[in-house]
């Protein structure tokens, strides 16, 4: 909305500066932290209120004593505030109408949706696990699939979002009906993966969310990147017009993510939820697939596909053979049995995060 005030710089020369994508990601990623960081207490008051804690979904999982029993008078579905602050800076920021903006929108409002159905069935019915499984899934399957479908169809991104391309490859691997077979269903593993495994990763004060920010900032240079054309062809990129548009978006993730942390580090004094996690990492996911970065998104978003697929190993080995290969899955559990502080993991993990963000960002020079 305030890149219209871009058209007046003829009036007031420094409003020229909101014509570029770099400023409204700084303002944006400021307005986001400052929404977050300035409504954090009331949010936290507000939730204590209406009795959001929601009783751990790791008791009688693992011993109690790996439970930390404050964390059960710790509001949750503080993933609320995020999501709004991240709706209100990019619609302030961003083009109102670029149709990128508006299909990322949607899409994480809608999969915030799901979450907050998931939190309130823990709050209210006080369901350790809140809505089935499968029900969650068919949700997110539905979401998922609007949002890849809706990129397709965009004259601007549909032949792009039809070619499969494959890490350090200058040309794409697959094209036309091929192509399309293999990104289409791949676009919404991607979105529906990496909403869950997010959700996963959300076990620890203040580790989903930090490596939720490396993540976001590693893609908000992907999509900044793709949508200027001249370091797109530098870095031989798909072109993707309006997707500095999505980096502005990315940024208010950040610029949220750091205000929540400020009230989730230890001792944590809200938690996000799958209000925040689902949507968080569907749109993290969303973006890799604009970009034509999904693969990467393993490399990237490293700590969430361990997590992840330290739960997918520890059930497949249980039913298999009865035996389990972590001590707890996910893994920051197992990580916490073997004697690591709740500040060793989420620093470590951030470490990583770390590491894996700047790989990412390292293969754009290996094509």
């Amino acid at each position: 909305m305030l890149y219209y005030l871009s058209h007046f710089s003829e009036i007031w020369g420094p409003f020229r500066l909101f014509q570029y994508v770099t400023f409204r990601a700084g303002c944006a990623a400021a307005t986001a932290f400052l929404i977050v960081l300035i409504f954090g207490p009331m949010t936290i008051k507000l939730l204590k209120q209406l009795n959001t804690t929601a009783p751990c979904r790791h008791e009688g999982l693992i011993p109690d004593e790996f439970i930390d029993k404050s964390k059960n008078k710790t509001p949750s579905m503080g993933g609320i505030l995020i999501i709004i602050s991240i709706v209100i800076s990019t619609l302030l920021w961003a083009k109102p109408d670029n149709p990128l903006m508006m299909i990322f929108l949607l899409v994480t409002i809608s999969l915030a949706g799901v979450g907050f159905i998931d939190d309130y069935a823990k709050v209210i019915h006080r369901n350790r696990d809140g809505i089935s499984a499968k029900l969650k899934i068919i949700l997110q399957l539905i979401i998922a699939c609007f949002a890849i479908l809706s990129l397709y169809f965009l004259p601007k991104t549909g032949i792009i979002i039809s070619e499969f391309l494959v890490p350090f490859m200058k040309n794409p691997l697959l094209t036309g009906f091929w192509g399309l077979a293999v990104t289409l269903p791949l676009g919404v593993l991607v979105v529906v993966g990496s909403s869950n495994a997010v959700n996963l990763t959300d076990g620890k004060d203040g580790l989903a969310i930090g490596t939720v920010i490396f993540c976001a900032l590693a893609y908000s240079v992907f999509a900044y990147l793709s949508g200027n054309i001249i370091f797109a062809e530098h870095l031989k990129i798909y072109y993707i017009p309006g997707a500095g548009e999505i980096g502005i978006f990315a940024a208010t993730v950040i610029g949220a993510g750091i205000g929540f942390l400020w009230y989730n580090c230890h001792p944590a004094s809200m938690f996000m939820g799958d209000t925040g996690s689902l949507a968080l990492g569907g749109s993290i996911g969303l973006i890799a697939v604009l970009v034509r970065q999904e693969l990467i998104l393993l490399l990237i978003g490293g700590v969430f596909v361990i997590e992840a697929a330290s739960v997918i190993l520890q059930v497949a080995s249980f039913k298999l053979t009865g035996k389990r290969i972590f001590l707890c899955a996910p893994i920051h559990h197992h990580f916490e049995r073997k004697g690591w502080t709740e500040t060793q993991i989420v620093i470590r993990f951030w470490i990583m995060a770390g590491i894996f963000a700047l790989l990412g960002l390292a293969s754009l020079k290996l094509r």
